[in-house]
């Protein structure tokens, strides 16, 4: 795998990518309470794998509103703020780039988080869905979604306020950029299919109204920190969580075109990582490319060697990875000399917990010493 263009390096944005294996993001839970705040330890996690072409955060709320699950960190307090730049300081140290992933979660949310114990949607209209919630005596569950608050204009307003804000605290973190989540159910997915967007004002009916959101939340943080440092992320063979919309490809695709026009850096899909999801259409990968001059990010069930085939194709530019990186810290190394992968050893350490789980995966190096030290030279 030496030779593999995923080890090439390419310009994204402001930086330069060191090699085209992202870490993808992915929610872990481990933020200090009270206040959802950054950790020495999530500095350590992230520092870990700085050997990434360059690092996509946890999703982030942008405010309280935003917050769908228990102890996921936030960009909008002083405290948040200072607690992420221990994170970019130490991924800067360890020669790593990184992003931070900005959130909404829109309906994906419990009444536990809301003072009025209501989460906020386009419209009026549950999710088929569970959150992840820490109860008062300590435990996480797996907790239905209620129906949701339909936001009015001035909420909506406010809405996109709250992310051009948390774009500039996460510049003033020390962030080499931003992601908007603009997929997997969440707000601005919300917004854009028809199944969870049942509005008749400017934000609703046509697909050029159901894309407004996107386009005002993206224009605002582009104004704010810069088009160039500006990702988006969008799920469009995902239908889970009530997401089901046929329309929801040839809305994504008349995005692509406006995203090029707003000359943001790239588009991250999320796509569909189980055995038997539907394949991505090769004609859809070829109008995304042909509508978008930026990079291309794809996040799914990729192994060293799909993945690698898909960027000599030319329709993508990076390949983002999430269990494999979680599991292998070192993952390019691993991929580079074809070694062998850590599997995931405890799922019930994916969310919330300590080091176990999180920042106690061996790197190979790490392995062989622990090896040697125990008189195993295998």
């Amino acid at each position: 795998m030496k030779n593999s263009m995923l080890f090439n390096t390419k310009k994204l944005g402001t930086f330069e990518a060191n090699n085209r294996i992202v870490l993808a993001p992915m929610t872990r839970s481990r933020t200090a309470q009270p206040g959802d705040i950054p950790t020495e330890l999530m500095a350590e996690y992230y520092a870990q794998r700085a050997s990434a072409g360059f690092i996509i955060t946890e999703a982030t709320q942008i405010s309280p509103q935003g917050k769908g699950y228990s102890f996921t960190p936030g960009m909008f307090t002083a405290e948040q703020v200072v607690g992420w730049k221990k994170v970019t300081q130490a991924v800067h140290k360890a020669g790593g780039h990184i992003v931070s992933q900005l959130w909404h979660v829109g309906r994906m949310s419990h009444a536990s988080f809301h003072v009025d114990g209501l989460p906020v949607a386009p419209s009026a209209i549950a999710p088929d869905a569970q959150v992840w919630v820490v109860g008062e005596d300590g435990i996480g569950r797996m907790v239905d979604c209620p129906v949701p608050r339909a936001l009015s204009i001035e909420d909506i307003n406010n809405i996109v306020l709250d992310y051009r804000r948390a774009a500039k605290n996460a510049i003033e973190a020390g962030f080499d950029g931003i992601e908007i989540h603009g997929g997997n159910g969440y707000l601005i997915d919300q917004f854009l299919r028809r199944s969870s967007n049942k509005r008749t004002d400017e934000y609703g009916g046509s697909i050029t109204n159901r894309l407004r959101f996107v386009f005002d939340v993206i224009g605002a943080v582009s104004d704010e920190i810069g088009a160039n440092k500006v990702g988006i992320r969008l799920a469009p063979f995902i239908t889970q969580r009530g997401m089901d919309d046929a329309e929801a490809i040839d809305a994504i695709l008349l995005a692509s075109k406006k995203f090029n026009d707003m000359g943001i850096a790239y588009i991250h899909l999320s796509e569909a990582d189980w055995d038997d999801a539907p394949v991505v259409s090769d004609k859809f990968r070829h109008e995304l490319r042909e509508n978008f001059n930026g990079s291309i990010v794809v996040a799914g069930n990729y192994t060293a060697k799909t993945g690698t085939e898909l960027i000599d194709s030319g329709l993508v530019d990076f390949i983002a990875y999430g269990r494999k990186f979680l599991a292998n810290p070192d993952l390019p190394d691993r991929f580079k000399y074809e070694l062998s992968l850590n599997e995931i050893t405890d799922q019930s350490t994916l969310f919330g917990g300590d080091e176990r789980g999180y920042t106690d995966y061996p790197s190979y190096s790490g392995l062989i010493t622990h090896e040697l030290n125990n008189g195993d030279t295998k």
